[in-house]
């Protein structure tokens, strides 16, 4: 595709965006009513048993072993805080089956290509680098622009959702699954039709860890999405190295057929996670961004209202800012106490990235010791002259829609702000 066709699709996509939107709104409207039907006969339309969701992606792919690691029971604790939390409305129930079997099938097929292809167990992921930080932080952003780099490789959104077969170097931009997911990805505009204000997705744009880790049924990928209050306790609670295990194997599956430079990856959930990132990568270099909480809670709790029915917006606020306070918390500990790790951290100001993104990155590849090329600079600052802050419109919630108090949220993340040198916006 040209930039010319690039931006015409873009300008078209900005027109049709509250037609779609409209449209979505009516059709969901009416799934809903007839699941509420449903419910009230005592018949849910769409199942989600365990055992059901088993044998649904065994039949879709003619396979029976899952690998490693094993999964059985966080999946019927996911599937229980799913029943009995989440209030899922019937769109809510269609799009957990479909996406638990889609993960389900991943795991059947990645573990039959591991079998056929021995050589994928044996690659190694050295060096990697993680960004993560507050959701609205700048990650997004950031692990775009890095991606730029001819010398990286961020894994990308058509093959983490599709990862079987394994990707090849020479089809990597033309291979069938990018069309399909498009036409996947299409539905987001329906169900959540103003997910793109806050974070861009397509099939060729970079995706995040949780899209990987979620093949565990360890990750923080579900209670993004989902109010899964039970879930998300248990979670808490859990060895997290197991996840990052089945991380592992995904990036030795992408990159066998397909290797590429350094891995580049994102996600705002390793802030609850980084003494399990840093055993299984010990190597990990992490990129930590930093913004002003009050600026991102709010935002963080639309999210879950898509696939919901009624929901307390009180609750779900207060239950995103007990998230996002304990993992401010954790790693502002583990920075403190584990000074060894210094050199294998660099802090970001979202200020600053705003303001001169280049220098930002200059400053990040001097501290890790990487070479900027002239090449992957020009990438960047195109990519910074194309895409400008809120260029699809601001994502605005406030505070007092989800019952936060900025006093009370202030004093929550007095200890991150302080360490770390955040200023209020």
């Amino acid at each position: 595709m040209t930039k010319v066709q690039g931006k015409k699709r873009e300008g078209e996509g900005k027109r049709l965006a509250p037609v779609v939107a409209g449209l979505g709104h009516r059709l969901l409207g009416g799934v809903n009513a007839l699941g509420r039907a449903a419910l009230r006969d005592g018949r849910p339309l769409v199942t989600l048993d365990q055992q059901a969701l088993l044998e649904k992606s065994r039949r879709a792919t003619g396979l029976k072993d899952f690998g490693e690691p094993p999964f059985a029971t966080a999946l019927a604790i996911l599937l229980r805080s799913l029943e009995q939390d989440a209030r899922l409305n019937l769109v809510g129930r269609l799009a957990v089956q479909s996406e638990l079997v889609r993960v389900l099938c991943n795991r059947l097929l990645m573990q039959r290509d591991r079998e056929r292809f021995p050589g994928i167990a044996r690659e190694e992921i050295r060096r990697p680098l993680f960004i993560t930080g507050l959701p609205r932080s700048g990650t997004t952003y950031l692990h775009a622009l890095l991606a730029q780099d001819p010398g990286c490789r961020a894994p990308l959104v058509w093959e983490v959702m599709h990862p079987s077969p394994p990707p090849e170097a020479g089809s990597y931009r033309s291979d069938p699954r990018i069309l399909r997911t498009r036409r996947q990805l299409a539905w987001i505009d329906v169900l959540m039709p103003e997910f793109h204000r806050c974070h861009a997705i397509g099939p060729c744009l970079p995706q995040e860890c949780i899209a990987m880790t979620d093949h565990s049924f360890l990750s923080y990928l579900f209670e993004s999405v989902y109010f899964v209050t039970s879930y998300r306790s248990w979670h808490d609670r859990q060895d997290k190295r197991p996840a990052y295990h089945c991380h592992r194997r995904f990036l030795q599956h992408l990159q066998w057929r397909c290797p590429g430079g350094k891995w580049v990856l994102k996600a705002p959930s390793h802030l609850m996670a980084l003494e399990a990132l840093f055993e299984v990568y010990p190597d990990a270099q992490v990129v930590l961004t930093h913004r002003d909480p009050l600026k991102v809670l709010p935002s963080c709790a639309s999210f879950a209202q898509a696939f919901t029915g009624p929901i307390d917006r009180e609750q779900l606020g207060a239950e995103v800012s007990r998230r996002w306070a304990d993992s401010a918390v954790l790693v502002t500990r583990l920075r403190s106490q584990r000074r060894e790790l210094a050199g294998q951290f660099f802090d970001v100001a979202y200020p600053e990235l705003v303001r001169d993104p280049l220098a930002v990155v200059i400053g990040l590849y001097r501290h890790f010791g990487r070479e900027l090329s002239r090449e992957a600079e020009q990438a960047m600052r195109l990519f910074v002259a194309c895409h400008p802050k809120d260029r699809w419109g601001a994502h605005r919630y406030s505070l007092q829609e989800f019952g936060l108090q900025p006093a009370e949220e202030r004093r929550k993340f007095r200890e991150y702000m302080e360490y770390f040198g955040v200023v209020p916006e």
